[in-house]
């Protein structure tokens, strides 16, 4: 499976990047799945409905179903996080997995980059970062692209994965 990874510091802008290159590569005819890593607890259930009754009362796994979407939610308990690689055999096969996230990972990526933050590039001492999108301009060893323009992020992603 295809993997590209979009990284950053908070509020430098990868969200809506990433939002962007769903739309961009979907609408090429793609196929495309996410996977967003969260450095906080968070809760796709709420407390009172069924499901989340269901995983309070110790269930392991729980899947919610209807005609629109069907969703899968493990507790992990007392288990350690899993690896990105552990969590992506969990995805059905498509054309591109773009990843938010996991900057450590050794997969390929493009920094997300916003000058008034006042971060570092990580780029700097990541050789897994291909590129930088930025809303500055920047000098750097790697490719930057204006962190706008997204037809031209998406291009050097699918070229980079060979789509």
């Amino acid at each position: 499976m295809r993997i590209f990874g979009i990284v950053g510091y908070k509020n430098a802008g990868k969200t809506g990047l990433m939002e962007r290159l769903v739309t961009e590569i979907t609408g090429r005819g793609f196929t495309v799945s996410t996977l967003k890593h969260a450095h906080h607890s968070f809760d796709i259930d709420h407390p009172g409905k069924d499901s989340y009754r269901h995983r309070a009362a110790g269930a392991q796994q729980v899947l919610l179903a209807s005609k629109a979407r069907w969703a899968l939610m493990t507790e992990i308990r007392n288990a350690d996080e899993p690896p990105l690689a552990a969590l992506l055999q969990k995805l059905d096969p498509v054309d591109l997995v773009l990843v938010e996230g996991y900057k450590r990972d050794a997969h390929p990526k493009v920094e997300a980059f916003r000058g008034a933050t006042g971060n570092p590039l990580i780029a700097n001492d990541d050789a897994t970062i291909k590129a930088i999108a930025s809303d500055t301009e920047l000098t750097s060893d790697r490719p930057v692209f204006d962190l706008n323009n997204t037809t031209a992020i998406a291009d050097f992603i699918l070229t980079e994965v060979g789509l």
